[in-house]
């Protein structure tokens, strides 16, 4: 693999890991308060085009998060209050970037596997009136694989100006079950549309980036349950010290 294909991928890990201390994503009526969208995805230099040719990104990934005490989670056929999760996840899988120009823009495919530990825990659970069991301080774990994520994105330079657009979806194959709390397949099909910005000078090394999106949820088939449609809106902002070293500073936030 090229060196400067090398350096992008330690880039986007630090900056995957930077996004996960700001992350500010807020959800409601999520199922089991999972969405598709992963924060730190994209950050710091996301619409800058990349180097045509074949690369490979392995990016590990952990969070530890935990809702609002008294905030309910659908989950199939019962409510789960009380949610705290951690995971400690491996994402991988190729990019391919395109040479010769998409409607004058830098055309790219990449497709996301997803392998790894998740441990959720819920203070309490409960069914309709006539449903199954009522559990408290239920907790599992499960390590498993989880999703493909497949992407495609067009990339347009104009000087110190990128802009790019990008679509992107989940194909549900990985390991669910409507029963259980931890799971690493989210149940469902997605797609997730949207555009972003980067403002990258060399001489000066000032970098700033954003990016929005929307993300539209098919009926989990499972659970007969269907997650409304999110928004969600990344940023990053770095200084370049030298060609290979930079300090960046990254974040997300979402709705529905």
């Amino acid at each position: 693999m090229k060196t400067a294909k090398r350096e992008k991928i330690l880039s986007l890990t630090c900056l995957s890991a930077l996004a996960l201390l700001v992350n500010l994503e807020s959800a409601s009526a999520g199922e089991g308060g999972i969405s598709f969208w992963l924060p730190g995805t994209f950050g710091s230099l996301a619409a800058a085009p990349g180097t045509p040719g074949w690369a490979w990104a392995t990016i590990y990934y952990h969070t530890d998060v935990a809702a609002a005490p008294g905030t309910q989670f659908p989950r199939g056929g019962r409510l789960d209050v009380g949610i705290s999760g951690r995971a400690d996840l491996a994402l991988f899988g190729p990019t391919y970037v395109f040479a010769t120009p998409v409607l004058g823009a830098q055309a790219s495919v990449t497709v996301l596997g997803v392998a790894g530990r998740n441990e959720a825990s819920a203070a309490l659970s409960l069914t309709g009136p006539l449903g199954n069991t009522i559990a408290l301080s239920r907790t599992q774990e499960f390590t498993g694989f989880g999703d493909i994520v497949p992407q495609v994105a067009l990339k347009w330079n104009m000087g110190t100006s990128n802009l790019m657009v990008y679509g992107q979806g989940d194909v549900p194959v990985g390991a669910y079950d409507p029963n259980r709390i931890a799971n690493l397949g989210i149940g469902h099909g997605v797609i997730d549309v949207g555009g972003g910005y980067t403002y990258f000078n060399p001489q000066t090394g000032n970098e700033f980036s954003w990016l929005a999106g929307l993300t539209y949820n098919f009926k989990n088939t499972a659970s007969q349950y269907q997650n409304g449609m999110d928004f969600h809106l990344d940023w990053g902002t770095s200084h370049f010290f030298t060609k290979h070293s930079s300090l960046a500073w990254s974040a997300t936030t979402s709705s529905r």
